[in-house]
């Protein structure tokens, strides 16, 4: 009975993980989508359609589905949907600010699912503009350690004028301006730096420190329940949760 009862439990683990596996894989087919439509299908010309590749595969999702969604995009192929980007604004549990990036065929099932999503996890929503102010758009890079020190990174990236690089572990962060980034991108591969990935990000002017478990975990459930929702690209917070309380949470 134990044995079956744990493989019920591990079956459960893993649809939950196939099913996001497969949300997070429509949300990077739309990215490539877009870029394609916005700067053309041929990823040497176009820096963003680069990223929007590179960072599907790092996720596994199948050539043949990255090649028709260039396709779809570029208009080679039938069957691109019009993507619409919408950002909302919101506040969570504990007042912490939130800015929803969407990309959505329907304004009005994106804004109904945003919606509720954020009021049946304990948060708000925000008028236009009163959240925005305070995140900034910037460039944000992840270079995979493997041996290399802080001081590498930063020697590799200062003529292309990054404002910070951050250690997070196992990644060292490059943070600029959003117009630097495909300068910061190109000036690791020249100087043979790999990178995980390279976005647009919004990040706050000001982080609020999370000390209260279970305000964290209330937080982490609202964002969970928005990335759940088909039209949620990104989720920007400005809240900031110590390893004690996102291990507790």
């Amino acid at each position: 009975m134990s044995g079956h009862s744990k493989w019920a439990t591990t079956k459960h683990k893993k649809a939950v993980v196939d099913a996001r596996r497969g949300k997070l894989f429509a949300k990077l087919i739309k990215n490539i989508e877009v870029a394609a439509r916005t700067g053309g299908g041929d990823p040497a010309g176009n820096p963003t359609l680069a990223d929007a590749i590179a960072k599907a595969k790092g996720n596994s999702v199948p050539n043949d589905n990255i090649d028709r969604a260039v396709k779809r995009g570029s208009g080679a192929e039938a069957g691109g949907a019009d993507w619409e980007p919408i950002t909302y604004e919101g506040y969570g549990p504990g007042g912490v600010a939130l800015l929803i990036e969407c990309l959505t065929d329907n304004r009005n099932r994106a804004a109904s699912e945003v919606r509720t999503a954020v009021t049946r996890n304990g948060g708000n929503m925000a008028d236009p503009g009163s959240v925005a102010y305070m995140f900034n758009r910037k460039g944000v890079v992840l270079v995979p350690k493997a041996g290399l020190s802080e001081d590498d990174v930063l020697a590799a990236v200062l003529d292309a004028g990054p404002e910070e690089v951050n250690d997070l572990g196992d990644y060292f962060e490059v943070v600029s301006e959003a117009s630097d980034l495909t300068a910061v991108r190109a000036a690791l591969t020249a100087a043979g730096i790999g990178y995980e990935s390279a976005e647009s990000a919004w990040l706050p002017s000001v982080s609020v420190p999370v000390e209260d478990d279970e305000v964290a975990r209330r937080i982490l459930r609202l964002v969970d329940a928005l990335e759940d929702c088909d039209d949620v690209q990104n989720v920007w917070g400005n809240f900031e949760l110590s390893d004690e309380v996102m291990a507790d949470a």
